[in-house]
């Protein structure tokens, strides 16, 4: 099947192809007929699937075949709402590359000034793409009018409940027009993913292109037992010896991602760290620097690289396990995308061990394992408390969630208010101001 066969217009085939697509992925197949039908949809969709174009594509289509009456011109007609800045950034340039600028858009997150976006926003863009938070700033503030909003997007709907958005989903919710094409994109399906599809969606059609909370089989995945003192100097031999190229490392938390790549750029590694304490323009230039080779290790937290766009990357390093499962399968998406394969290498210590059975309790096998010469783990160390330290000095104590539901925002992912600054925590403030928290049931130093 081509893209000709799903009734898209002519110019939207041109965009494609100039791209170099030529063949539709499974989601865009099955979600681009019912969208430009004037379907609601629920699409079970991971990253790397393609699930941008699936949405994208019949909504600039949609848009373009119908006028806006005179007195809604200069109005938004689309809303796109996304969990993180990066993906803000990576959608609207999607709708800028497959609409040709046909429609005025504009992505509006926080990090960034808040002046400049309204100024876009009064020049009126007919789609807008926006994370919650600032774009709950704007509609406070009155300088967003969303009563004209004929389609609503809400991608990666699980992430956003795992970040604490609810109520500012349901905040958003109610500054819509009742009547609307509605289409929910999730990884996952949890009970509170349904029951808000329940309450947003009219007679949706579903969409299921991957299995339910299973990786793509594009990603060969690989355990790598290690001493939780040696973890460091193995990434570093596996990148001396080519046995990883490129790679997303991904960190509990910002504090490690900072000492980590402190600790690779003292072994000789081109390292960059990118997650919430970092400015936007820190973060687009890391993220430039990785694409473009100059960096060979991007350290991330689980937050900053949801919706990293970096195509064909070949290696996901899980320098630590993150504490639910779920997540897991959210990290290693980021490769094995768009035909080609990748590699997840994870480096698992004595204390993670019950971290890694869920996970393969969730996958519903078990991840190979592969001792690496040299870094055989010392049996006789006995396992610790995963104990994560609380950044930047804030009152907030983060609480590790269960795989089984959400729990509270945690001081890494929690929604960043207008006026609100994050700036990069001295190893000395880390440590004299963050608070050690332990798992459920042991104890807690304060």
């Amino acid at each position: 099947m081509s893209f000709s066969t799903l009734g898209l217009r002519p110019e939207l085939l041109r965009a494609v192809a100039a791209q170099g697509y030529t063949d539709p992925t499974p989601v865009q197949r099955e979600a681009i007929p019912l969208v430009l039908a004037g379907r609601d949809l629920l699409a079970g969709a991971q990253t790397g699937t393609g699930k941008t174009a699936a949405f994208v594509l019949p909504m600039l289509q949609r848009l373009a075949a119908t006028a806006q009456p005179q007195d809604q011109r200069r109005r938004i007609r689309a809303l796109i709402v996304v969990p993180t800045r990066e993906l803000a950034i990576q959608v609207e340039e999607s709708v800028r590359v497959y609409g040709a600028n046909a429609l005025r858009s504009t992505a509006i997150y926080g990090g960034v000034g808040f002046g400049g976006q309204i100024n876009t926003v009064r020049r009126g863009p007919e789609i807008v793409v926006a994370t919650p938070g600032r774009l709950l700033d704007h509609s406070r503030q009155r300088t967003i009018d969303l009563g004209a909003v004929e389609i609503l997007v809400l991608d990666e709907a699980d992430r956003m409940l795992d970040m604490g958005f609810i109520r500012d989903i349901r905040s958003i919710l109610a500054l819509l027009p009742a009547r609307r094409q509605n289409l929910l994109f999730s990884a996952t399906f949890s009970k509170e993913i349904r029951a808000l599809a329940e309450g947003m969606l009219d007679r949706p059609a579903s969409v299921q292109v991957t299995p339910r909370n299973t990786p793509t089989d594009l990603v060969r995945q690989v355990v790598h037992p290690v001493d939780r003192g040696r973890k460091r100097e193995l990434l570093s031999h596996l990148v001396r010896t080519h046995a990883i190229d490129q790679a997303l490392v991904f960190t509990r938390t910002k504090h490690g991602a900072n000492k980590l790549a402190e600790q690779l750029w003292q072994d000789g590694i081109a390292t960059a760290a990118i997650h919430g304490n970092k400015s936007q323009p820190q973060r687009i230039r890391a993220l430039a620097d990785f694409k473009a080779g100059k960096v060979t290790l991007l350290i991330a937290t689980e937050v900053a690289a949801r919706g990293l766009d970096i195509e064909q990357l070949p290696h996901v390093v899980n320098f630590e396990l993150p504490m639910v499962a779920n997540d897991y399968v959210h990290r290693i998406g980021r490769t094995g995308r768009a035909g080609v394969e990748g590699d997840a290498i994870s480096l698992v210590c004595v204390d993670e061990a019950p971290m890694l059975r869920e996970i393969e309790r969730l996958l519903g096998s078990p991840i190979p394992s592969e001792v690496i010469a040299g870094f055989e783990p010392d049996r006789s160390i006995p396992a610790q408390p995963i104990r994560i330290r609380t950044g930047g000095g804030g009152p907030g104590r983060q609480r590790p969630r269960t795989s089984g539901g959400r729990g509270a925002p945690t001081s890494q992912n929690r929604p960043r208010r207008f006026g609100q600054r994050g700036g990069r925590p001295t190893p000395a403030a880390a440590t004299t101001s963050g608070r050690w928290v332990s798992l459920p049931g042991e104890r807690t130093r304060r």
